[in-house]
């Protein structure tokens, strides 16, 4: 195989490997660098049609990525007063695969003792947030997830950071969670997690 077609064969994979991400940021991304990955195959092998093509479509990745860039979320936080209440149930069923997936240690009657927050981003429920306060000045998290198509850590930098004082207000000064699952272990040392030298598979964060 000729050096040039291992470009092809690299940026079509790229390109399929986009078309199946749910987040739409990702999928622009993967897809941008595939794209221009293939037009250069195109401009290689003297295959027109294939370079203009794809680098029609990088441009027009580069467009909607930079609209994204542009745009400012508008987060909030929501307290749901009833552990109990429909639309948390119904939250908590429809992504329970996923969750699982991510959280395993999560125990959904716990949720009945802990403090539940919706996590809005312009106004839709991107996320939850549920914590127990286990002894003075620490909270443990019973549960942080983000749907599926809004991973890109914006939530989490809302909450651990821009969001940090409703926690402080009540006398919050470090947060406790569990986790033996690689990517969830990955995204809390992204948001200044540090694991436990003590014991495994616990993270702790100062606030």
């Amino acid at each position: 195989m000729e050096w040039y077609q291992t470009v092809g064969y690299g940026g079509s994979v790229l390109i399929a490997l986009s078309l199946m991400m749910k987040n739409i940021f990702k999928l622009r991304k993967v897809n941008l660098i595939g794209a221009t990955t293939f037009a250069v195959y195109g401009f290689l092998v003297n295959a027109y049609p294939v370079l203009f093509l794809n680098s029609f479509i990088a441009l027009v990745d580069i467009y909607y990525l930079a609209q994204m860039y542009k745009i400012k979320d508008a987060f909030s936080l929501i307290p749901v007063l009833n552990p109990n209440h429909s639309y948390l149930n119904k939250f908590l069923d429809y992504y329970s695969n996923d969750i699982q997936k991510f959280s395993p240690e999560f125990d959904r009657s716990k949720t009945t003792d802990g403090n539940c927050y919706f996590i809005l981003r312009n106004l839709f429920p991107v996320g939850i947030f549920i914590y127990k306060v286990n002894k003075e000045a620490e909270a443990e998290i019973l549960l942080d997830y983000a749907i599926p198509d809004y991973r890109d850590l914006k939530n989490a930098e809302y909450l651990y950071y821009a969001a940090s004082e409703f926690l402080k207000e009540k006398g919050i000064k470090s947060l406790i969670t569990k986790s033996s699952v690689d990517k969830h272990i990955k995204y809390l040392k992204k948001v200044g997690f540090v694991e436990d030298t003590e014991n495994n598979g616990i993270f702790k964060k100062k606030l």
